[in-house]
């Protein structure tokens, strides 16, 4: 069975919007990897070929797409600090980080709905 027309095109465009911003943040961790020394901002732990992939480019501005050729909106966090950095990030504006499917949906049910009847007793 075949998808329609419509779900295909929806497909690609997803899949090139994907591959776009992977492509984005590979340009400008890799700028900003040569230009910053390779050492967090926060806790000053340095790094090395080995343990590179531990060291992330933050954004100070938290848009992703603010990538200033001087890398001015740009630090190196080690991947602990950095989410410490988004963690507060998010309780200062009331942002969650969370997603939708992480939200816990509302009670519905009320446990003491009969209990006048079951004092009664």
């Amino acid at each position: 069975m075949s998808k329609p027309a419509a779900s295909n095109t929806l497909d690609r465009i997803v899949a090139q919007a994907r591959k776009e911003a992977e492509q984005r943040g590979h340009g400008y961790r890799d700028r900003a990897l040569k230009m910053y020394p390779w050492i967090c901002g926060r806790c000053t732990r340095e790094f090395t070929r080995a343990n590179l992939t531990e060291l992330t480019v933050h954004h100070r501005n938290h848009n992703h797409d603010d990538n200033p050729a001087d890398g001015s909106n740009w630090e190196l966090l080690c991947i602990y600090c950095h989410d410490n950095e988004h963690s507060r990030y998010g309780d200062h504006t009331g942002v969650a980080a969370n997603r939708a499917e992480d939200a816990v949906a509302a009670a519905t049910s009320n446990p003491f709905a009969d209990l006048k009847s079951l004092l009664k007793r």
